[in-house]
């Protein structure tokens, strides 16, 4: 059984930091005790769009800035995604697909539920697949601005996006899963 034993806010913005002491049964029997940190911004969806028909993939690239501390270029390419914000998981892939890419899933498929980095993320991704056409694109896409987001649309073949992933240039792990899933999954 975990044990709280104490819990301290560090911070709290657009989301919390929060620092937890706790104990933990190990496997040999002993207790463990252990200080963690947690950061709680919600849970969140994502969806890779694909046309079925002429083998294509819609991504996005936006800015990170986790990524740019870390030493990359900051500018990723991802499947679009975005926090529930109260909504259930299907609802949020709709919404992040039309306000980010402008296209309209026709159907949405679930793949699989991801914790974003469960050390000390708080965040679980539900993962979809949405099938589109030429004529799905409703808007222009690009996200919100008000919110602070300036996202490129990019459509791609399939085999492109996916090669993309053996030469680094797509590195965000729910997005190199999705195409993996789609690569043993599609009708090629």
């Amino acid at each position: 059984m975990v044990t709280i034993h104490d819990r301290r806010t560090l911070a709290q913005n657009w989301g919390s930091l929060t620092q937890f002491e706790l104990s933990h049964p190990r496997r040999d029997g002993t207790r463990q005790t252990l200080t963690r940190e947690v950061y709680d911004h919600g849970s969140g969806a994502s969806v890779l769009l694909h046309d079925p028909l002429a083998d294509r993939v819609v991504l996005t690239r936006q800015f990170r800035l986790p990524a740019h501390l870390n030493g990359d270029s900051g500018f990723l390419i991802e499947a679009c995604a975005g926090l529930l914000d109260g909504d259930d998981p299907e609802t949020c892939a709709r919404r992040e697909a039309e306000e980010e890419t402008g296209y309209r899933p026709q159907t949405l498929t679930f793949l699989f539920d991801l914790y974003m980095s469960p050390g000390s993320l708080t965040e679980k991704c539900a993962c979809f697949i949405g099938h589109y056409g030429p004529g799905d694109r409703i808007a222009q896409g690009g996200g919100l601005s008000h919110e602070g987001e300036d996202i490129e649309v990019i459509e791609l073949d399939f085999e492109t996006a996916y090669a993309m992933i053996g030469r680094g240039e797509i590195i965000d792990a729910k997005t190199v899963l999705m195409l993996q899933w789609l690569k043993l999954n599609r009708q090629a």
